[in-house]
Order: C-alpha cells, then sequence, then structure tokens
C-alpha cells in the first residue's frame, strides 16, 4: 500500500474528515432540492433574473420545454435524495457530477453573479468523489490491484488536518478573489446591478443598454464593447 492510500485510509477513518464529508452532501442536496421542486411545479427558475438578461433568456426557453422541464426537476430531487442516504451517496455523487459541470459551464458562458458558488458546489462534489476513491477506481479505465484496506488505520496527524483545512479556506478565497477579477464587465443579475459599473468602467452603460434596452446577446454586446475600448485606447495613443 503506496502512502497516498494509507494517508486516504486515515482519513477516511478521521471524524473531521467525515463530518466535513456529511457537509458537503447536506450542501449538495441542499443546493438541488429547492431548485429542483420550482421545476416540478412548472414555475420559472430564478425569477427574479430579467428575461433581458442573458441567462434570463435561457431560463424563460428552459420553462417552456414542457414535461423535460419537469424531468429535470425530479432528477435534480432523485439525485439530492440519493446522496443524502449514506448507501446510495456515492450514485447521487456520480450522477450530480455532470450536472453541476453543466450548471458551472452555463455560468461562465453568461457570466452570471452567482458562478462562484457554482464553483463551490463543482469542488464539494470533486472531493466528494475523491472520498468514495476506493468504490470509484474499480470505474476508472486501468486495471486496479486489489488492496485491502488496514484493520486499524492510524490516527490521521494533527497536521495533515491543518494542511488540509488550510488548503480549502485557501482555495474558497481563490475562488471568491479570482472570479470577482475573471471578467472586465458583466451582464449583472439586474439592469440596475449592471448599471453600477457604469462609475467604474468606460462604456459600461452602453452594454448595459444593449444587454437590457436592445435586448442583443452578450457576444455582440462584448464585441461593441471592446470596440469601444479599443477605438478609445487608439484615440488616447
Amino acid at each position: 500500500m503506496t502512502r497516498i492510500e494509507e494517508i486516504y485510509h486515515e482519513a477516511k477513518s478521521d471524524k473531521w474528515f467525515q463530518g466535513f464529508a456529511f457537509f458537503c452532501r447536506i450542501v449538495l442536496a441542499a443546493s438541488f432540492i429547492p431548485t429542483g421542486l420550482v421545476k416540478i411545479m412548472g414555475e420559472r427558475f430564478a425569477e427574479g433574473l430579467p428575461s433581458n438578461n442573458p441567462l434570463g433568456h435561457y431560463f424563460d426557453a428552459l420553462s417552456l420545454t414542457g414535461y423535460y422541464y419537469t424531468f429535470i426537476g425530479i432528477a435534480q430531487v432523485i439525485v439530492a435524495i440519493l446522496i443524502l442516504i449514506p448507501r446510495t451517496s456515492f450514485l447521487g455523487v456520480l450522477m450530480y457530477f455532470p450536472m453541476i459541470v453543466n450548471i458551472c459551464v452555463l455560468t461562465y458562458a453568461t457570466r452570471f453573479a452567482g458562478t462562484r458558488a457554482n464553483t463551490m458546489l463543482l469542488l464539494a462534489c470533486l472531493f466528494l468523489l475523491i472520498w468514495n476513491y476506493d468504490r470509484l477506481k474499480f470505474l476508472l479505465p486501468f486495471k486496479q490491484p486489489k488492496i485491502e484496506p488496514p484493520a486499524l488505520p492510524k490516527p490521521l496527524g494533527v497536521r495533515l488536518r491543518v494542511m488540509f483545512f488550510g488548503a480549502c479556506f485557501a482555495l474558497l478565497a481563490f475562488v471568491i478573489i479570482g472570479t470577482s477579477y475573471l471578467w472586465e464587465i458583466g451582464p449583472g443579475n439586474s439592469e440596475a446591478e449592471c448599471r453600477n459599473q457604469c462609475d467604474k468602467v468606460p462604456g459600461a452603460c452602453e452594454f448595459c443598454d444593449c444587454i437590457y434596452k436592445e435586448g442583443k446577446s452578450l457576444d455582440s454586446c462584448l464585441a461593441a464593447f471592446n470596440r469601444t475600448k479599443d477605438i478609445r485606447k487608439t484615440n488616447a495613443e
């Protein structure tokens, strides 16, 4: 058994790590139950998001897809329940992973303000996949030697706990700070939120008009914003 596998089995028997895994399961389930119920009831998801917002266009179209919209909601609730039940939590995490990857790509593509929350959910899901490595490894496309876990794993040292949870806090700080500077400009969750950028970013008001008043796509508004920025730069030179 390699040292990494030894640490893995030590972590699996550690109460701090067990508590963290339980916390991650609760968070993942809590993220899908209300959103799934909204879809099952046939209500538009994120009702406060305007229809002329880039992500609002998507939610409007999705809510009009009939029983497909209901199907997504049922799938989300089932996945959440599977994650909450210890015996089926691994299956639930496996089903949750492609769904949260899709959601993350969607929110990054539309510059949604809630991107950092979805990124954290993706990281929590990745942790649970690693937490279930003893079962996940049999699904990987390479031969796995059969290794029996130790009957009595050694207690996990305080140093490893501090290193792990310190790395978690550092990663969360990186996500929060990094997503704050990820884009020069974004549509926000409303026209008012978008216009808050007008004093800080030249051309932001024209960008917001393009999104919320003219109803153009995010890509075309960004292209116009970048053209205006290049003209300003050229004139300044």
